[in-house]
């Protein structure tokens, strides 16, 4: 009797147990609150222990966008060691406790997915006691982790029968950047598991992250082309403005002469914030961090995302000096494997492979004798080109001498363009004391179109409206009739420039040592400028037909690239005035030195050749 007593009271306590727990309103908890209240680090952590989200704030906005309902797909394109895949750990660990469901998991490889499985997962569940009591450890294969609610599948890359075999709602993707692509018989391994979401449509998350590799690879394309584009911007210590860290403001020794190495050089490495000109000490960054947000840059549509793409580089970590980063920078800038791994993992930029490429230290290595606003001696014409956008216009203003010869005047923005109009009527003097005027002046008419012709209209004894080519053209430039009602540039010329073959042009000859044939610019050019014009590169873009071609693209989203636009209409401006012939007109000995007075050598066959079809645009 007292047995059977027992026994009730057993059943009767293990019924309020179970109603209580039913009942009981399920607590409301992000995946960052989460892993603040449950995570465990272990020894092999930079920071063992219980985990905090103060150490790595960047990663709240990223975990919590797991919870956000309208949000079905997170990309994370970032620098090395930032915890991406510490955030993934943390999904993992609230689905297990808080809305279990069947769960893949894909890696490179199968080999990589059961090293990460013994490695971390595992180690992970066993030291997270809300994960622990859920793990059927015993029964768990590597590459299938058991639990009470759940399976995790682990899969590589290289098996498309195993990715296409279950039924998933949360999908991972670790280094999605070194699986492999689409093969002739199959899709590509990241289409193929995306196939295996299509039952949870309505519920299911994607989380993907990687360092990126080509910009044409998966995480480079999928962060970029989401319905938001986001990137962490945080507070200067000393204006609280809030900005993006980014490589260009490590400001550190200049060493012409290579003496130091890049240690020593690298010591000097300090942050210049691009809004107040301060320096921002290395200890200043975990606040910064901790008062920091993600803002979207670039946005799809309208209303909620459904896809969100996060970008960060390791300038972000709190392990990463600015002199680690500048060291880093300077021991890889010579080799481009070294310099790729760079960009890759340290900027968390795609890399791109191209034989067409300026660098802002190359227009500086282009710098003459000559001081601003000063005309070279051999100088026989000057041109313009004006870059017109919303809020300002960016002029530029270019000798020019036989063969190409060209040097740069003078540079600048103005706040609109009748304020360039006194600009490019100033007399600009050579030394020996004679004065010059500009030609002729191309003023970009792609934006603000109706200002620009009416500027052009009151200017037309030396303006020409221009615009960029859509498509390839056949000759450098073409000339058109401005057809437009009711507007006073109506029966205008408007110059149509193919602006590859110009940026092909500028480029070949930025990289050609200073002397006939050049492109150059005065002495002491700016940082502005010089990041500018070198803010394109040429490479291999991939058409919707299928087929590859060449063009000119921005070597990253947020750079400006106004004064290589002034370049390229100012170079087809003395195209139409006849620079590319002028040397055809006489022959003088003199005319076979350099513009440092000295000889220069007898070409090359090679050199000859080029030459000679210079006068087709080859070049």
């Amino acid at each position: 009797m007292t047995q059977r007593k027992r026994s009730r009271k057993k059943t009767a306590a293990l019924f309020r147990r179970v109603l209580s727990k039913c009942l009981a309103r399920q607590e409301e908890i992000t995946v960052s609150e989460w892993a603040e209240k449950y995570r465990v680090l272990d020894e092999s952590s930079n920071l063992s222990g219980r985990w905090s989200n103060a150490v790595t704030p960047y990663l709240i906005g990223i975990m919590d966008a797991f919870n956000h309902p309208h949000i079905r797909e997170i990309y994370l394109c970032k620098g090395a060691q930032l915890g991406g895949t510490e955030a993934l750990i943390n999904m993992l660990g609230y689905i297990i406790s808080e809305e279990p469901g069947p769960t893949m998991i894909v890696y490179p490889s199968d080999d990589l997915a059961k090293d990460v499985s013994n490695d971390k997962l595992k180690p992970a569940f066993r030291l997270i006691p809300e994960v622990r009591k859920q793990f059927y450890e015993n029964s768990s294969k590597e590459l299938r982790l058991k639990f009470k609610s759940m399976t995790i599948y682990l899969r590589g890359a290289g098996s498309p029968s195993k990715l296409a075999s279950k039924a998933i709602k949360y999908l991972f993707f670790d280094e999605i950047d070194k699986m492999g692509g689409a093969s002739k018989k199959e899709a590509s391994p990241y289409k193929l598991a995306m196939e295996r979401i299509k039952t949870f449509a309505s519920q299911s998350k994607v989380y993907a992250c990687s360092t990126p590799t080509l910009k044409s690879n998966y995480i480079w394309d999928l962060h970029d082309h989401a319905d938001e584009v986001r990137e962490y911007f945080v507070p200067c210590p000393h204006c609280e403005e809030k900005i993006r860290l980014e490589f260009k403001q490590i400001k550190f020794t200049k060493d012409p002469e290579e003496k130091m190495s890049p240690y020593e050089r690298a010591q000097s490495a300090v942050y210049v914030c691009p809004e107040c000109g301060c320096e921002i000490l290395d200890r200043d960054k975990p606040k910064m961090l901790r008062e920091g947000e993600w803002r979207a840059i670039k946005k799809r549509g309208v209303g909620e995302p459904k896809t969100v793409g996060f970008h960060i580089s390791s300038l972000y970590s709190i392990f990463v000096t600015w002199a680690q980063v500048a060291e880093e920078f300077l021991k890889s800038k010579d080799d481009p494997e070294e310099l790729q791994n760079f960009v890759n993992s340290w900027l968390a930029e795609a890399w791109e492979d191209t034989k067409l490429k300026t660098t802002a230290e190359l227009v500086k290595e282009r710098q003459s004798e000559y001081e601003e606003f000063e005309v070279p001696d051999w100088a026989i014409e000057l041109t313009g080109g004006i870059d017109v956008q919303e809020t300002s216009v960016y002029w530029v203003i270019r000798a020019w001498g036989e063969r190409w010869t060209s040097q740069l005047v003078a540079r600048g923005q103005a706040t609109d363009l009748w304020e360039t109009d006194r600009i490019m009527n100033l007399n600009y003097e050579k030394r020996d004391g004679s004065k010059m005027t500009l030609s002729l002046v191309l003023v970009d008419s792609g934006d603000q179109t109706d200002m620009v012709y009416n500027f052009c209209a009151d200017t037309s004894d030396y303006t020409l409206p221009s615009k960029g080519s859509s498509k390839k053209m056949d000759t450098d430039y073409k000339i058109s009739v401005i057809n437009k009602v009711g507007s006073r540039a109506t029966g205008m010329s408007l110059v149509i420039v193919d602006t590859e073959k110009y940026k092909d042009r500028i480029a070949a000859r930025m990289r050609r040592e200073n002397g006939r044939g050049a492109w150059m610019v005065f002495k002491g050019i700016d940082e502005d400028y010089a990041d500018q014009v070198t803010a394109e590169h040429k490479i291999n873009v991939k058409q919707a037909n299928g087929s590859t071609v060449q063009k000119w693209v921005q070597k990253n989203s947020h750079g400006a690239n106004h004064y290589l636009d002034a370049e390229v209409y100012a170079m087809a401006a003395a195209d139409i005035r006849g620079a590319r012939t002028w040397h055809m007109d006489r022959y003088d000995p003199e005319k076979e030195k350099n513009v440092d007075g000295q000889m220069n050598p007898p070409p090359a066959p090679e050199e000859q050749w080029i030459r000679e079809n210079e006068l087709e645009g080859w070049v």
